[in-house]
């Protein structure tokens, strides 16, 4: 159990969930999630497939409250070797916990931004009495379009990521006594709307897909904004089988040419340094990205590189992307493909001057294709 006197060993809240819902609805692609408790943070880890691993860090400045203490005893079947690792190592806590439940739980106002899946919920928004011409308000576009132009642009900002043009707001309290306890939620709409307290049972973290990227090795790194990537994706035939990401040197085609028609010649001939194909039963397609600092803020790439990967574990990357800012993409010498995603900046009340940029990361295996 936990530590003399049942001190949980985590206790956070927020006074408005919709930026920790958006990080959270970024890897809900799986019954399960592994949460990791450090004094930094949370780590939300979840898998597909022993081929994709999705993982969303959310730092302790994302909270208004964030206290971890770390749990009293070391299991008894690590002994005295574990207590030792734990000198020169983080301490951690590491739980199972059905994810989608936590998210629905979230919104059970129908104020954390959006739903916790494609599908209906099966908890219905609670209203209070005399709500029903708030519906409208709630459910507005980006940015919250009903919002005075008194409006800070951070809070506008907000509202452009994660929805919801209504100024009320759902607070959360979690706590965590230790293992073999439920995670408790206090989940409250407003200072002075309905309060109501709920249970998540809880299971022993199970070991999870381990896929480490090795810098040293990577072929291929590239950073650009997410609007440019996910303009890309949603132009393509959700019935695509695979995706395939190539990537070529920075050469210069022009070098050796005198003329303007030559210089144009030879770009015309040139390989694309970036390129997305896509095949399906259909057709492919294929959307070519250019070595320009307004579409492609960093361009790393040393050897030509081609890796394919199944579209529809692509696909699970959209939630995330949807709501991040930049994405840096890299694969290394054996294919494996690392997307990043760097979330917008929240303003927590706990340390409002310094914040740590929260981001989510998708590593994913390589198809095995016939040279």
């Amino acid at each position: 159990m936990s530590q003399a006197g049942d001190i949980p060993v985590l206790k956070a809240s927020v006074h408005d969930v919709r930026y920790l819902s958006a990080l959270l609805r970024g890897v809900n692609f799986a019954n399960r999630a592994t949460v990791t408790v450090t004094e930094k943070g949370l780590v939300i880890v979840v898998e597909e497939s022993r081929t994709l691993l999705g993982t969303a860090y959310i730092f302790s400045d994302a909270f208004d409250e964030f206290i971890y203490h770390a749990e009293a005893e070391a299991p008894e079947a690590q002994g005295s070797q574990r207590q030792q690792q734990t000198v020169n190592e983080e301490l951690f806590s590491a739980f199972e916990i059905p994810l989608n439940i936590f998210l629905e739980l979230l919104n059970i106002f129908g104020t954390a931004g959006g739903p916790a899946t494609s599908k209906p919920g099966r908890f219905k928004a609670w209203r209070k009495p005399g709500d029903e011409s708030e519906e409208h308000e709630s459910d507005g576009g980006e940015g919250g379009g009903a919002q005075d132009e008194g409006s800070s642009n951070k809070k506008a900002k907000t509202g452009q990521f994660f929805g919801g043009g209504s100024e009320r707001k759902t607070g959360m309290r979690l706590t965590y006594i230790g293992p073999g306890y439920p995670l408790t939620l206090i989940v409250a709409e407003d200072a002075s709307g309905l309060t109501t307290t709920c249970e998540i049972a809880t299971f022993d973290a199970e070991p999870h897909l381990e896929l480490p990227f090795d810098s040293d090795q990577m072929m291929l790194k590239i950073i650009l904004k997410s609007s440019w990537l996910r303009d890309a994706l949603s132009e393509l035939d959700p019935s695509c089988d695979k995706l395939t990401f190539i990537g070529n040197p920075s050469d210069v085609p022009d070098a050796g040419a005198h003329t303007a028609r030559q210089r144009q010649r030879a770009r015309m001939q040139a390989q694309p340094n970036f390129r997305i194909e896509a095949t399906g039963t259909f057709g492919n397609t294929e959307m070519d990205y250019p070595n320009d600092r307004d579409v492609l803020e960093s361009f790393e790439c040393e050897a030509p590189v081609r890796f394919s990967y199944r579209f529809s574990h692509i696909a699970r990357t959209i939630r995330a992307l949807q709501t991040s800012v930049k994405t840096s993409l890299r694969i290394d010498n054996e294919g494996l493909l690392s997307l990043q995603f760097l979330m917008p900046s929240s303003t927590p009340r706990m340390n409002p001057v310094e914040v740590t940029s929260n981001f989510i990361e998708f590593r994913c295996l390589a198809l095995e294709e016939d040279p």
